[in-house]
């Protein structure tokens, strides 16, 4: 019975260590397996750059291909595969592949202006243009070899991402999502309702449109200052002349010799009146004279 005993242990031992060995060798192998996957996913990923608000002025040299795509759309996750490919083979291509996650990067979604996902870009020296055609690794591959994007017109100047108007259109992107973050704070951590976070956004903007438009005005003033209104005193200034005696007395006799002049002229008409007068009557009579009387006229003749 010992014997026995001592055998079936031994068995039992034996099987353990058998058992324990397969398991260890089955663990090494999976672990293994896990770092391969693991090395190939990270050589992958090495060859596709990611492009954030710090580092998209790479993208202004060389010749690019830049994908904007977002973790929850369902075409970006069926483009990453053959993205991936397309960029182990960018070397050989002689391009750089990047990639832009607009749900991290909102900034460059607006500088980009992209309303669509998945969104491709051409890069050449600071060109930029908008890949349509067909999604698939060949046609991608055909596009840069080919020399495609030659016959693509490149955006317009103010619609490039480095200028000015695309430059606040970013920013208003980064603040959109800004205000939507404070919002779900409010409505979720806090418990505001919706119309509260509304009322609160609307104090918001009245404030700091006062705040903006008094900031201008002080600009404005600052810049063209209004002109002072200067009241000045008239004074009348009375300049004596001196004038000596021969210019008084000539300026007498002048006077005198004025008047002297008025008074005929007042006498004369006075006599030519009279004159007239008395030649009036003198016409009245001589008429009178020689009006005929009615019946020594008729007897007469």
């Amino acid at each position: 019975m010992c014997s026995c005993s001592g055998n079936m242990a031994g068995l039992a031992r034996a099987e353990l260590q058998e058992y324990g060995r397969s398991s260890c060798f089955m663990y090494i192998s999976a672990v293994f397996l896990l770092l391969v996957c693991r090395v190939n996913a990270q050589s992958g990923d090495n060859h596709v750059l990611t492009v954030a608000d710090a580092n998209w002025t790479l993208i202004l040299q060389g010749e690019w291909m830049i994908k904007f795509y977002a973790p929850w759309c369902p075409a970006c996750q069926h483009l990453q595969a053959d993205w991936e490919n397309l960029g182990r083979q960018s070397e050989s291509l002689g391009i750089s592949v990047g990639r832009v996650d607009v749900t991290q990067q909102p900034g460059l979604s607006g500088r980009f202006l992209v309303t669509t996902l998945p969104t491709i870009f051409h890069a050449k020296d600071g060109d930029f243009r908008k890949y349509v055609s067909s999604r698939t690794i060949e046609d991608i591959q055909a596009y840069v070899v080919d020399r495609k994007w030659a016959t693509v017109d490149p955006v317009p100047g103010w619609k490039s991402p480095s200028s000015l108007l695309m430059s606040g259109m970013a920013n208003l992107f980064r603040l959109s999502v800004w205000i939507r973050q404070i919002h779900t704070y409010l409505t979720n951590a806090l418990g505001i309702p919706s119309w509260g976070s509304y009322v609160i956004f609307a104090i918001i903007t009245l404030f700091m449109g006062l705040i903006l438009g008094l900031m201008l005005v002080l600009i404005a003033d600052c810049i063209w200052p209004s002109r002072t209104k200067r009241r000045e005193d008239k004074r009348v200034v009375i300049v004596k002349e001196e004038v000596s005696e021969e210019e008084v007395e000539e300026k007498h006799t002048s006077d005198l010799d004025n008047e002297s002049e008025r008074v005929s002229g007042d006498d004369s008409t006075e006599e030519e009146e009279e004159e007239a007068g008395s030649g009036s009557e003198q016409m009245l009579s001589s008429v009178r004279k020689r009006k005929p009387q009615g019946p020594d006229t008729a007897e007469g003749t």
